[in-house]
């Protein structure tokens, strides 16, 4: 089995996908733990000097100003940990769960948080063995970290709480029975250092961001399809209009609608005249889908940066820094990078699926899709006694309008906490949830598309795809068949979303770019 190696600083998306997802395992750097019994031997020695030290001899949030005793430092750590298992609703996906697992071991592994070596060998140990803490998905405000959904995740640690093994809820103590582990005594520090971070919002958006590179990928075969069943222009993807404009991810969707399209006699252009008997341009959301799709692919770009540098992060708080001998209060947990940054995703998101269904709404609107019948009702039926696809088209106007309400951004809301101590909060899993949420809908839409794209190709005769078009086509004809009279879709686009899912769909208009079919 492959393995990932954490070391605190060059955990990547690709592995935490791999980790989460897939049966990659686990392995510590040396070095890290080394560099983690530092930091637990700096905390140590500061212990000794009884000076007061926020929520290690202290309490917390609002009782920061109540002094500890060192016989009540252990149970101090047990009770905030026991204290903010508060959280509610559903449980989060075992994916999601998993990276959570691996991204709060990876931060306590930069040695800054004051915590013994054992404690992320103990996460790293229950990951490896598919141990998984049950974990609901509300209750965190982002503020000093996800609170109280990695004190959930802390619980199982600590012999409590529930745990998922093999297919089973069970307590924490079986958990660590089957795991061959025993529950960790916690000490000073320890329970603040498991529970302040940013891993909830983190892992949400990870797996959202992983998803939505695979959408863009999607959306391009999409738009690619949908111009040759329209018989579109190919012109608003020439490569001089780009260097016009030259954003990256424009100049990016503009070549692979290019590669895609290749030895296509569908599209026309202004050397092929033959093909030249329409309007002499497209709606916008064919002709301008470099540069809303490049958009969106920039935005993943950006968002991207911004996740692989807090999975590198000391992300809880006070933090050691074991050179200078001090153990220092600031606000590393606190989530508005990440809330801001996948409100960012959610926007863009769905501003893909947007242009989607207004290319489905063109492929089904005689007035505007040059010569195939309205609603693409099938061949050997007749408009008005069938209705084609005018109805899956609702089901995508209804999903993006769901997504316009979502992609109100969570970070731009704040409810102080802990006695107005805790005064502006970020909303990180909320920006998180609704990312993934949006994702989902719009996975929706782009099958809906592609469903679309496909019965337009049918209905033109003697049709000749480009060299990718013509593999997604194919692709899409093996799992779903052409509607010649009506039909239920729903069965149709859950097959097609499966294979956007599964990367099926994006695999092939990966490989038609990179050469390699």
């Amino acid at each position: 089995m492959p393995i990932a190696t954490i070391n605190g600083n060059s955990l990547t998306l690709d592995q935490v996908v791999s980790v989460s997802r897939g049966n990659t395992k686990v392995a510590i750097d040396p070095k890290a733990l080394s560099r983690t019994a530092r930091g637990r031997e700096a905390l140590e020695r500061l212990l000794e000097t009884e000076e007061r030290i926020y929520g290690v001899n202290t309490g917390f949030g609002a009782l920061s100003g109540e002094k500890v005793t060192k016989e009540d430092l252990k149970s101090l750590q047990v009770n905030l940990i026991r204290s903010h298992a508060a959280s509610v609703g559903k449980s989060e996906r075992t994916d999601v769960v998993r990276a959570m697992m691996l991204l709060r071991a990876n931060t306590l592994l930069k040695g800054n948080s004051g915590i013994r070596p054992k404690i992320p060998e103990l996460i790293i140990a229950l990951l490896n063995k598919r141990i998984h803490p049950l974990i609901p998905e509300k209750g965190s405000v982002g503020a000093s970290g996800d609170l109280s959904p990695l004190s959930h995740m802390a619980l199982v640690l600590i012999g409590e709480g529930k745990a998922e093994v093999n297919g089973h809820l069970v307590d924490g103590r079986a958990a660590l029975r089957v795991a061959k582990e025993s529950p960790v005594q916690l000490e000073a520090k320890e329970g603040l250092a498991l529970n302040n971070g940013t891993q909830q919002m983190l892992a949400v958006g990870c797996l959202a961001l992983h998803d939505a590179f695979q959408l863009i990928m999607a959306s391009e075969a999409a738009l690619a399809l949908s111009l040759e069943a329209l018989r579109g222009w190919s012109d608003a993807f020439d490569p001089r209009i780009q260097q016009l404009r030259p954003h990256l991810g424009q100049s990016i969707v503009a070549a692979t609608v290019r590669k895609l399209t290749e030895g296509s006699s569908m599209v026309r252009t202004v050397t092929n005249k033959r093909l030249d008997n329409g309007r002499p341009q497209d709606p916008y959301s064919f002709r301008c889908a470099p540069q809303v799709i490049g958009a969106v692919a920039d935005t993943a770009d950006y968002v991207k940066k911004v996740l692989e540098v807090e999975m590198n992060s000391a992300t809880d708080n006070p933090l050691v820094f074991p050179r200078d001998g001090v153990c220092l209060s600031g606000g590393n947990f606190h989530g508005q990078p990440i809330s801001m940054a996948l409100d960012f995703l959610s926007l863009a998101i769905s501003n893909l699926a947007n242009l989607s269904e207004r290319r489905t709404a063109a492929l089904l609107d005689q007035s505007l899709n040059n010569g195939l019948p309205p609603f693409l009702v099938g061949r050997g039926s007749k408009p008005g006694l069938s209705s084609g696809f005018m109805a899956v088209q609702y089901t995508a106007t209804a999903l993006v309008a769901e997504n316009k309400v979502l992609t109100h951004p969570a970070s731009s809301d704040s409810i102080p906490t802990s006695s107005n101590f805790e005064d502006f909060v970020s909303m990180g899993p909320g920006s998180a949830h609704k990312a993934a949420k949006i994702l989902e809908n719009s996975t929706y839409v782009l099958s809906i598309e592609f469903l679309a794209a496909a019965q337009g190709i049918d209905l033109r005769a003697k049709a000749r795809l480009g060299h990718g078009t013509r593999k997604v086509y194919a692709a899409i004809r093996e799992k779903v068949p052409q509607v010649t009279e009506d039909r239920s879709s729903s069965a149709d686009i859950e097959e097609i979303r499966q294979m956007i899912v599964n990367e099926q769909l994006p695999g092939i208009a990966e490989r038609e770019i990179r050469g390699n079919p």
